[in-house]
């Protein structure tokens, strides 16, 4: 007989992502991963000590699968680049909705108890600098607009996700580039928003 294919990271990794999409990471086990590679449980945690060493890299993976998605969006013709972050999250909530909730909502690593608790998670500040640098934006213009558009459109997401919100791109396009023009107008005209001030940080 032949001998069976050696089952690789890789392999399973893509396995809990194919479960993950069809019926959420809850479902997700060793057994359910085994079943479907054809295999037993042994492999599994020969690739791994135990099930949460296998969630963080997939958690990784999982990420890598979005910003891929977002990549992707990207490329459509004729969108907006400073649009492309906060549609393409909420197209991903509806078509890719149980990564989304993993990853946004279940599990998602960002505390904030003040606005400027966003820019610590790694690669925001990054995004917001090259945000306003688009916009013709100082810096820390450009860090409060990133974030008040990062939380409408999470907003969006979340209860497109949960089901409770079904909109059309293109209403979610128009509601998001009236959001971003009103933001853009706002720090343009230097109106105080004290609520998400980045530049509060040490104040007492």
């Amino acid at each position: 007989m032949p001998p069976k294919p050696k089952i690789t990271k890789e392999m399973i990794l893509d396995t809990v992502l194919a479960l993950t999409r069809e019926a959420g990471f809850g479902q997700v086990n060793a057994r359910s991963i085994a079943a479907r590679l054809g295999c037993s449980t042994r492999p599994i945690f020969t690739c791994y000590a135990n099930m949460e060493e296998l969630k963080q890299e997939f958690l990784e993976a999982a990420f890598a699968f979005y910003t891929q998605y977002t990549a992707d969006y990207g490329c459509r013709a004729g969108l907006d680049p400073c649009l492309v972050l906060p549609l393409s999250y909420v197209a991903f909530a509806r078509e890719e909705t149980e990564v989304f909730l993993l990853l946004f909502v279940s599990d998602m690593d960002l505390q904030m108890d003040e606005p400027r608790d966003f820019y610590r998670e790694a690669g925001n500040e990054e995004k917001a600098l090259m945000f306003a640098e688009t916009l013709g934006l100082s810096p820390e213009q450009g860090k409060k607009v990133f974030l008040d558009l990062f939380l409408y459109a999470h907003g969006i997401a979340v209860l497109t996700a949960e089901g409770k919100l079904s909109l059309s791109d293109p209403s979610v396009e128009r509601m998001t580039e009236n959001v971003l023009e009103a933001l853009v107008r706002q720090e343009l005209a230097g109106v105080p928003r004290q609520d998400t001030d980045t530049e509060s940080e040490g104040r007492t």
